[in-house]
């Protein structure tokens, strides 16, 4: 009898779970239940499943409201209602529409209205008036009761109690962005929006037995079958079953031959055994879809790299879908797929961040619109932006808030309404608040997706499902992971590059030459990878250094274990302490000798979960896979989890091994989890990283344009500037008649984009390569105002950046001279003059620049200066310190250095204590490290960007020298002279 019911998927509205709305349901003995969530479809599947395992009949249907407005209620008859119900909500989304106050005339839902928005007498047969318990008694005198057939029970539930209704006004007020008294009354629910026990509900309509009956009449009415299963995905490609096996055969030995040779007995036999089981396991679309992605985006010249358990596949090695090689790493297969899989192997396919979208608009173009959508992600509410939310609805000022949020233990000083605050943040913990776009995953569906889900459109352009990768997976699809990745972008820009300035054609997809190149293997065991994908973070410098890596299978090790699992483990350490050391350890157990030897007993992918799991446990291999899943994120956590713990240590007691080894197995099982890799996914990155080095190790320079003009590395543009310099790039500024919107190079010669001009306006920079382009160079400040439009200040900047320094004049000089050349008010005429104009000449005073304000210009229109930073120290430039490459000299003395600051990273104690991690640079351009214990980080601490003075005791880890820092203070910068007048 409960028509109308809202969890909190009725986003910034409902105050129940699924779980919650069921659960009380069950135990005030109701028999059905009708989920209505306001404009939205995303729990439909978990709540039909809760409702069938708590004996209710679950009812599936939607509440239309526009601008917070209540319209009308929709409840779907059957399969064929729901996907009517989900296209209309769609349509107005995907459209841009308002919602219309009346409903449409659809065959297969029942439409309540909860006030009269026509005559009752011109409602449709499926056209209902919802009658609220409190307002039974207004029928006596109202024309309505003539209409019985058209009169339901309405009660709506939207809260549990008082409480509930409080939080949810909360939410109104934070949908509304407004405090809370001065939210609209007709935005929120009405009080009485609580779950009415049904005798007592009854009892409202009793004298109205004809709405009780007709309301039995709709419920019964009702009758929802869910498609679940694998079979919700499309499910072929070529049109049958038949068809995509004989094709997908062709192409994996095709591709076969191609990769191995026409006689590589072990490469053809296993491609047959994997060819088996994807035909078994009925995977055959799934992997040509892919392919058929992979293969769109080859033919427009796009790089992409495959990723996930599907790289571990043979098959997808020989359709190109990856570029890894099972055989020459011994990849899991059963990672890959096995027999109790009831879910597709992952391919994550990366591309370049500015080619993704083009890659994703094919998708959409040739499996139809209808079918074909993104995943959405739920953005929850979460901490200290639910606290400043809150805050804000209380209408406290930002000063309170911010004190609240950046000091929560201080009460004493906080507002008299942080306990509220605070109390009603943790109710809301985990809310939904807002759907986003899931990183990339897309779905097919064999059915239009209206069946399963309404969509809402993008600013991105492409709709999203209602439903999230979990709930996904519950109702059987299967995503296609197509991503972004800015190191993309970086290798085919820098291809690009170097065929325009040094007139070469590079390839870098002969991976097995640059595997071997010496060159490219002595840039990696440096560890000097600035740029480069995946290995140029300090952390990951300092490893390569440790392990001496220079080899392909060691970097694809190196990429496993820097994750924070194996670090939290404390296994990263012992794996190089192994590595070195291979005769001075024991393996805990004959089976991590067996089955982990490789990696010398150290979990390092996540395989060795599952194998130690399996082998090591006895739990069967697809439960040792929901383990692993469970424990890395794919699948929600739930009362599995706990069971499959207690099976492992129920087996591990009958197998005899002591307490001791099976909580230590265990802990690292536990800790590693969560981050680890997949081997094939570490053996992905591993080949694109060696991509980088290679064009690191021959083409520098372009290289480091590439990755400067991508924005997405470790470091801040300014140090890949510094590294470009570092490789013999001469780094100018940005300047009028050379540079484009990104950076550019010419020879060795670059010139840094305008892009990186903080404040100039994309158009400006625009306009200024346009008229070079159509007018050739620009001859003089004069010369420029008359061919480009632009404004005061847009030109203020360029000439304090420098852009006009070809001219001869200093800035001051130029400044004079744009007073009187340069009249914006007059209208642009962006015509060239036919006739050349005679120049004003003018005589100024003797205007000179110092020594440092172009640097000074540069930290505060660039972000950083171009010269050295060690030029402006205050005092002449320190000469008596250690530099970077003397460290390991001093090795276990007290030394002091001289560093720029270049970034750190946060760590907690066991105590709970705040110590960090620190990367610099030395006066030679060098990087060194930091590392900063609580105790000495209270006398020396960060205090800002800058060159420090550091002194501390070097140390060294594996031949990897670092400073413990005893104290450190920041030196000051040189006083801008033209601050001073």
């Amino acid at each position: 009898m409960y028509l109308s019911c809202h969890t909190y998927y009725s986003l910034r509205y409902g105050t129940l779970s699924p779980t919650q709305l069921v659960q009380t349901a069950q135990l005030l003995g109701a028999k059905t239940l009708a989920l209505t969530d306001i404009n939205n479809t995303s729990c439909a599947v978990e709540f039909i499943r809760q409702c069938r395992e708590a004996g209710i009949k679950p009812i599936i249907g939607l509440e239309f409201r526009q601008e917070g407005q209540l319209h009308y209620v929709g409840l779907a008859r059957n399969a064929e209602g729901v996907r009517e119900l989900n296209e209309w909500l769609t349509r107005h989304s995907l459209e841009g529409k308002s919602l219309p106050e009346l409903a449409p005339p659809l065959e297969n839902a029942f439409f309540i209205y909860p006030r009269l928005v026509k005559p009752i007498a011109q409602f449709r047969e499926n056209e209902l008036l919802g009658i609220r318990p409190e307002h039974v008694h207004r029928l006596f005198s109202s024309e309505v009761r003539q209409y019985p057939q058209h009169l339901v029970m309405f009660s709506p539930v939207t809260f549990l109690n008082q409480e509930g209704h409080q939080l949810h006004q909360l939410l109104r007020a934070i949908d509304e962005n407004t405090v809370l008294s001065k939210v609209d009354a007709s935005k929120m629910a009405k009080k009485t929006e609580v779950f009415i026990p049904p005798k007592t509900l009854l009892q409202y309509y009793k004298a109205y037995p004809r709405i009780i009956h007709n309301t039995r009449r709709i419920v019964e009415a009702c009758s929802i079958e869910w498609t679940q299963g694998l079979h919700v995905n499309r499910q072929t490609f070529t049109g049958s079953r038949e068809g995509d096996f004989q094709l997908l055969q062709k192409l994996a030995l095709n591709g076969c031959k191609q990769r191995y040779g026409a006689h590589h007995v072990q490469a053809l036999e296993r491609t047959r055994k994997e060819l088996r089981v994807i035909r078994e396991q009925d995977f055959c679309a799934y992997f040509l879809i892919t392919w058929d992605i992979v293969r769109y985006a080859h033919s427009m010249g796009y790089h992409h790299v495959g990723r996930g358990s599907g790289a571990n596949s043979i098959v997808a090695f020989c359709l190109y879908i990856t570029d890894v090689d099972p055989l020459e790493l011994d990849l899991y297969f059963e990672r890959f797929i096995n027999p109790y899989r009831s879910s597709p192997p992952d391919f994550d396919i990366d591309f370049s961040w500015d080619e993704r979208d083009d890659v994703t608009d094919y998708i959409f173009k040739r499996y139809g619109k209808e079918y074909t959508a993104l995943l959405a992600t739920y953005n929850t509410f979460q901490g200290r932006s639910t606290v400043r939310e809150l805050g804000k609805v209380f209408g406290l000022p930002k000063h309170e808030i911010d004190l609240i949020v950046e000091h929560p233990e201080a009460t004493d000083r906080h507002h008299e309404l942080a306990g509220k605050i605070f109390h009603y943040g943790r109710q809301l913990e985990g809310f939904p608040n807002y759907l986003s776009i899931h990183a990339g995953g897309v779905v097919i569906s064999e059915r239009p997706l209206s069946y399963h889900t309404a969509l809402q459109m993008m600013p991105k352009g492409f709709p999203i499902t209602h439903f999230d990768m979990y709930h996904a997976e519950d109702m059987g699809f299967h995503k296609y992971d197509v991503l972004s990745q800015r190191g993309l972008g970086h290798l085919k820009d820098a291809v690009e590059l170097v065929k325009a300035n040094q007139g070469k054609a590079v390839d870098i997809y002969a991976i097995e030459r640059i595997k071997k190149d010496p060159k490219v293997r002595t840039q990696l065991r440096s560890g000097h990878c600035i740029g480069c994908f995946y290995i140029e973070s300090p952390a990951m410098r300092g490893l390569l250094n440790k392990l001496h890596c220079d080899n392909y299978v060691h970097l694809v090790a190196a990429s496993s274990i820097i994750r924070p699992g194996v670090a939290q483990s404390g296994m990263m350490r012992e794996y190089i302490h192994r590595f070195h050391h291979p005769d001075s350890f024991e393996y805990l157990h004959p089976v991590f000798r067996e089955h982990l030897g490789e990696t010398f007993g150290v979990m390092v992918y996540q395989e060795d979960v599952m194998k130690i799991v399996h082998h090591f446990a006895g739990l069967d291999l697809d439960e040792s896979d929901v383990l692993r899943r469970i424990m890395t994120g794919k699948k929600a956590k739930s009362d599995t989890f706990e069971r499959l713990r207690q099976k492992y240590f129920d087996n591990c007691r009958a197998r005899g091994y002591s307490e001791e080894l099976t909580q230590e197995v265990w802990r690292q099982i536990e800790s590693f989890g969560g981050y680890s890799f997949c081997k094939a996914h570490s053996a992905s990155f591993a080949v694109e990283s060696f991509q980088s080095l290679y064009l690191k190790a021959y083409f520098p320079l372009e290289f480091m344009v590439a990755v400067i003009n991508n924005f997405g590395g470790f470091y801040q543009t300014e140090y890949y500037v510094h590294e470009a310099r570092m490789q013999g790039g001469h780094i100018h500024a940005p300047c009028v008649n050379h540079s484009r919107y990104l950076t550019h190079i010419e020879g060795t010669d670059i010139y840094l984009g305008f892009v990186h001009i903080q404040q100039l306006e994309r158009k400006a920079a625009h306009r200024v390569v346009a008229q070079r382009s159509q007018g050739g160079p620009f001859r003089s400040l004069e010369d420029f105002v008359q061919r480009v439009e632009i404004s005061t200040d847009q030109l203020d900047l360029l000439i304090r950046i420098g852009a006009f320094r070809f001219t001869g004049h200093s800035k001051y000089e130029l400044m004079w001279e744009k007073f009187a050349a340069f009249h914006p008010k007059e209208k642009y005429d962006p015509t060239l003059p036919l006739f050349e104009e005679t120049p004003t000449h003018f005589t100024l005073p003797n205007l000179e620049e110092g020594p440092f304000d172009q640097a000074f210009d540069e930290i505060e229109l660039l972000g950083f200066p171009l010269c050295s930073p060690f030029e402006l120290l205050d005092d002449a430039s320190p000469k008596d310190g250690v530099s970077a490459a003397q460290l390991s000299r001093f090795t276990g003395r007290l030394v002091h250095c001289y560093g720029y600051y270049v970034c750190r990273k946060h760590v907690r104690t066991v105590r709970g204590e705040t110590m960090y991690f620190g990367t610099w640079l030395d006066e030679e351009g060098h990087f060194f490290d930091t590392t900063h214990f609580p105790a000495f980080l209270r006398q020396g601490p960060f205090t800002g960007k800058g060159i420090y003075r550091i002194e501390g005791k070097v140390t060294e880890d594996f031949g990897f020298p670092s400073i413990e820092v005893i104290r450190m203070e920041r030196l000051p910068f040189r006083e801008d002279e033209r601050n001073k007048t």
